[in-house]
Order: structure tokens, then C-alpha cells, then sequence
């Protein structure tokens, strides 16, 4: 399959992905304040390939959801031909299967060979790749060769420069559009110097692009350290975490702008593509740093809902109009939908309010055993039901064929906590 590469990796500023950090919110402010490219947090194959995609006509998002109904990575129009798709993964197979999963709805596939976390290296991936050449190989050509977008990896350095230089140079050739190089060695931690001249001696190597990474603690304070560290390193292009994470508008030309604008900013996205507040209190406080012991950070500390969270920021009124508006565009996808359904409906259905309530009936006991007890009884056939799941709500409706007729509740319900 021809490789289509329309992402240029050339001359970037990038976000980098950070767990936890990287989710839709940040990248959008991100690009809002002058990034080219941004990367999602890494997300380990096993968990996407048991998620289901799912088109938010409410947030206007793509959602791949996870059997527990909780959202893995949410993605919208706006960064479709920018972000990169970051997943751990130690398996060929597995790659290319999420690969093809997100692909039509992302720029490009980055396969994460870098972090030296336990969740990330226990399971064969992130920088424990880096000692197996062999399986970088074949899940990097297994990529350039199976899907259309751009495939890049991101490593950290090894013990000698001469075996680093080996080893991507070894990856080169699999075909990837670029590589990200972390200056630090896999036992490296943030205070330990960025070695820039590992990187530029990659840089120099080969021909494909290098996106230097790592300048947060020794280089980057400003945009104007963007490009001093990409001189520093000969890399084509630079990728920013720490300090990014600490002010997403370390991308402006123009300069950072105050945190509280920042964070408001930031706020105003987690609120309209519906960010769990966890995770929007979580990049706040990485925002707050120092701050987290004054009156707003103590605050923020506290806040268990979003609603919350705007209110320690003053923008109870912002959330209040969004989730009216939310609201009002969820009740009328709801009522068309009805309406589709009702012009499409089978008139010899009988429908009835019926709502499943546990309280009403025995430990283990179930509507459905009712009525197979009760048609059994009669000599009727066994009940048959046809059921599905309505795709704004994800909520059930089934109709049931008793003694030759059908049944259906006009109240959907929710499958898992009924029977």
C-alpha cells in the first residue's frame, strides 16, 4: 500500500503526548495558540481494540468508546489533519488493527518507544522496544505497509551515541515519515541534562526528519527557545511537553499569555467537548504549580464536578450556557430521531410505558423470566426479541413477540444494569 503523506514534519512546533495531558482540550488550545502538530496521549492497543466508534452528533465529536461506555479518545474535525494518533503497543498485528481503527479520523500514527513508566514497559512496550530491534522493525514496516497516514515513532536515546545512531537509522528504513528523539536515556528523569548532541548527531545521520524533544527543563521558557533549541539539536523540527503542559501558549509568536486567560481558555474547551473533570482538574493543576497552595488552588483542589471547577474560576455563567445549549440540541437530535422511528414504525406494535424497576421484583429474577415462565405455561412459543441501540444515547430498545404479537416500551433503557 503507497504511503499518503500530506502531514509535513518539517519546521514544526509540536505537542508532544503526555498521559493524562494530551486529550482533546489541550490539543485544541494548543493549535488555537499557534502549534502545527499535536499528539494524543498514548494509548496501549489492547484498550482501543475493545472500543466501538461512535459519531457524537451532540459535541459534534468522534468518540471511540470502551465497553464500559467510557470515552478512550475523542476527536473532532477541527485537528483531523493535524493530530497524531499516539498508541503503545509490542504487537505488529495489534498496531495495525488500531491503526485502521482511528485512521480515517486522525493525520497520522506515532508508535510510542519511549516511555520508561512501568505501565508503559511491563507489558514489552515504550522504551523496553528499544532493546529489541527486531520488533521495531516489524511493527514499524507493518504500519508504513498497511495503512495510508503517515507513521512515525518516538525513542529515547541509548547508552552510546554509535548504537543510537544504529538503531535509527535501522528504523529509517522501515519507511516512517519522522522520528521523535527524547534526549535522555530510558533511567533519565526531566533534571537531567537534555543531550543535545545525541540528537544532533541522529539529525545528521538521516534523511528523514527529526523532531527533537526534551528542552523543557534546560531550553524552552519562551517561543523565542523553540528555535534555539531546534539549532542546538540540527533537528527539522521541535517538540514541546513540560512546558507546554505548564502554558499550552508557549506556541505563540507573539508571546505567553497570563495563566488565568490560559487556563479560562482551557476551561472554555474541557466545558464544550464535555472533558471529565477529573482529567480538566488535573491539567489545571499542572498549569497552577506553585499556585496550588493559594486561595483559587486550594479551591480547585477541591472541586469534584465541572460545574465546579468554573465557578472557583468565575465561569459559572459559561457553563450554565453551554450545557443549556447541550441540553436543547440533545432534546431535538431525540425528538427527530423519534419522529424517524415513528414514520418507520411497524403498526401492529402494541407500545406501552413499561420501566424496568429492581425493586419490584425478587433477587435474580428478571421481566424476560416472567414471561418465559408464563409462555411456557400457555404453551405459546418462546418470546422472541429484537433489540438496538439507539446511536445518540446508546440507550436499548427491544420489541417482543408474544403469542404471535409484538410489544415495545416507548422507555429505552439501559441493558447492563437491568438483566
Amino acid at each position: 500500500m503507497t504511503v499518503n503523506t500530506p502531514l509535513c514534519f518539517r519546521g514544526k512546533s509540536i505537542l508532544a503526548p503526555m498521559v493524562r495531558v494530551g486529550t482533546l482540550p489541550m490539543r485544541l488550545l494548543a493549535l488555537d495558540y499557534g502549534a502545527d502538530i499535536v499528539y494524543c496521549e498514548e494509548l496501549i492497543d489492547i484498550k482501543m481494540l475493545q472500543c466501538k466508534r461512535v459519531v457524537n452528533e451532540v459535541l459534534e465529536t468522534v468518540d471511540f468508546v470502551a465497553p464500559n461506555e467510557r470515552v478512550v479518545f475523542r476527536t473532532c474535525e477541527r485537528e483531523r489533519h493535524c493530530v497524531v494518533f499516539q498508541m503503545g503497543s509490542a504487537d505488529a498485528e495489534r498496531a495495525l488493527a488500531v491503526a485502521k481503527l482511528v485512521e480515517s479520523d486522525v493525520a497520522g500514527i506515532d508508535i510510542n518507544m519511549g516511555c520508561p513508566k512501568e505501565y508503559s514497559t511491563k507489558g514489552g512496550m515504550g522504551a523496553a522496544l528499544l532493546s529489541d530491534p527486531d520488533k521495531i522493525e516489524s511493527i514499524l514496516t507493518t504500519l508504513v505497509k498497511g495503512i495510508c497516514k503517515p507513521v512515525t515513532c518516538k525513542i529515547r536515546i541509548l547508552p552510546s551515541v554509535e548504537d543510537t545512531v544504529n538503531l535509527v537509522k535501522r528504523i529509517e528504513k522501515t519507511g516512517i515519515a519522522a522520528i521523535a528523539v527524547h534526549g535522555r536515556k530510558k533511567e533519565e528523569r526531566p533534571q537531567h541534562p537534555v543531550h543535545c548532541d545525541v540528537i544532533k548527531a541522529i539529525s545528521e545521520a538521516v534523511s528523514i526528519p527529526v523532531i527533537a524533544n526534551g528542552g523543557s527543563h534546560d531550553f524552552i521558557r519562551e517561543y523565542m527557545d523553540i528555535e534555539t533549541f531546534q539549532k542546538a539539536t540540527a533537528a527539522s523540527s521541535v517538540m514541546i511537553a513540560r512546558a507546554a503542559m505548564w502554558n499550552p501558549s508557549i506556541f505563540r509568536k507573539e508571546g505567553l499569555f497570563p495563566l488565568r486567560k490560559v487556563m479560562q481558555d482551557y476551561i472554555k474547551y474541557a466545558v464544550r467537548y464535555d472533558n471529565h473533570y477529573t482529567n480538566t482538574k488535573y491539567c489545571l493543576c499542572q498549569m497552577l504549580r506553585e499556585q496550588l497552595e493559594t486561595t483559587q488552588g486550594k479551591k480547585l483542589h477541591a472541586a469534584q464536578s465541572t460545574q465546579e471547577i468554573c465557578e472557583v474560576f468565575e465561569m459559572a455563567d459559561f457553563y450554565e450556557e453551554t450545557t443549556t445549549i447541550f441540553t436543547a440540541k440533545k432534546t431535538s437530535l431525540e425528538t427527530k430521531i423519534q419522529d424517524e422511528d415513528d414514520q418507520m414504525e411497524d403498526p401492529d406494535v402494541i407500545k406501552m410505558a413499561v420501566r424496568f424497576d429492581k425493586r419490584e421484583y425478587p433477587p435474580q429474577i428478571t421481566p424476560k423470566m416472567y414471561l418465559l415462565e408464563w409462555c411456557r405455561k400457555e404453551k405459546h412459543p418462546q418470546p422472541i426479541y429484537e433489540t438496538v441501540q439507539r446511536p445518540l444515547d446508546r440507550l436499548f430498545c427491544s420489541v417482543v413477540t408474544v403469542a404471535e404479537q409484538k410489544y415495545k416500551s416507548t422507555l429505552c433503557i439501559d441493558y447492563r444494569s437491568s438483566f
